[in-house]
């Protein structure tokens, strides 16, 4: 039995949850997996896992062995990283996951940079506006915009989104101009509703010490910010989105700023990763890539101030 590869399945296995999901991140054969786990015990003499059809979890020992290997794979990959070209020239599978419009707009535009200066890293990029579990689905690092709330990541903070809100000339010349945000209740608006809870979003505004928030009626909500985007061009009502979106729109004419002397609240934009992981090269790279793409965009640059890793904050 290879020993460190074994606790690299065992510690994929606790924190996927299962023999499946742990093959499936580690393409290996389940029955490789389980062999393994197996042999593992064997060793030790201790029964590592609780076992039921439908369900795998630690047990008391298996916690606290989690925890050692942990530590222990930890150091064997920072020595290897450290006497190998990897630290210079990291490769391998890197998981990303970011939202659609940042990664078709501002992301995906820039890659070729990114692969000049790391040709060895192949990139699996996953782009959609639902918030990926990490852990269960093998993905090393995200892009994530607003406030988070999951205490098991870390988080650092590379660019923040301002908001405007917009309407196509053809809804403006039915439905006319709205002159106050009090004044969006007897319009048609596109809403957008979170893909994990389902709550549609609240709009905002600020003005010279006044602050409305209003909960829009609508017929129509999507969670996708593509399609909402086209909803807008479709005349099908008002639209509040990022405004690194919407500015070549506003440019070429599809799309007119409406209520512009008001701000909308901005939101913080994250890159997340796991906390009980070695941060890899690969990810390293890729997250100080993304914190200097950010910073030299003009519709996403942070306040001047110190960027680090912190345990995950509930952003502003």
């Amino acid at each position: 039995m290879n020993k460190l590869q074994a606790m690299e399945v065992f510690v994929q296995v606790v924190d996927a949850g299962g023999f499946t999901r742990a093959a499936d991140a580690m393409q290996l054969p389940k029955a490789t997996v389980s062999t393994l786990i197996q042999a593992l015990e064997g060793a030790l003499a201790v029964k590592l896992l609780h076992r039921t059809t439908r369900h795998v979890s630690v047990t008391a020992d298996g916690a606290a062995y989690y925890e050692r290997c942990l530590r222990i794979l930890s150091d064997v990959r920072e020595a290897e990283e450290s006497l190998s070209r990897t630290r210079l020239s990291p490769s391998g599978r890197l998981r990303v996951d970011a939202p659609t419009g940042l990664a078709s707009d501002v992301i995906v535009p820039a890659l070729p940079q990114f692969f000049e200066q790391y040709p060895d890293i192949q990139l699996e990029l996953g782009c959609s506006d639902r918030p990926v579990d990490l852990i269960e689905e093998g993905v090393d690092c995200a892009v994530r915009g607003g406030a988070l709330g999951d205490s098991s990541l870390i988080a650092r903070r590379v660019g923040i989104l301002h908001f405007v809100t917009c309407a196509s000339p053809a809804y403006l010349e039915r439905y006319g101009r709205p002159a106050h945000p009090n004044e969006l209740m007897r319009h048609r608006c596109v809403n957008y509703f979170s893909a994990r809870t389902g709550k549609i979003f609240d709009w905002d505004f600020t003005r010279d010490g006044e602050r409305v928030q209003v909960a829009l009626p609508g017929h129509i909500a999507l969670n996708d910010s593509n399609a909402y985007i086209a909803a807008g061009i479709a005349g099908l009502g008002i639209v509040q989105m990022a405004n690194f979106m919407m500015e070549p729109m506003l440019k070429d004419g599809r799309f007119e700023l409406l209520l512009e002397d008001w701000i909308s609240d901005p939101l913080p934009i994250h890159v997340v990763y796991p906390q009980n992981r070695h941060l890899s090269a690969k990810v390293r790279v890729f997250v100080e890539w993304v914190a200097e793409l950010f910073s030299n965009h003009p519709g996403m640059r942070l306040p001047k101030m110190p960027a680090r890793a912190t345990p995950l904050e509930v952003a502003l």
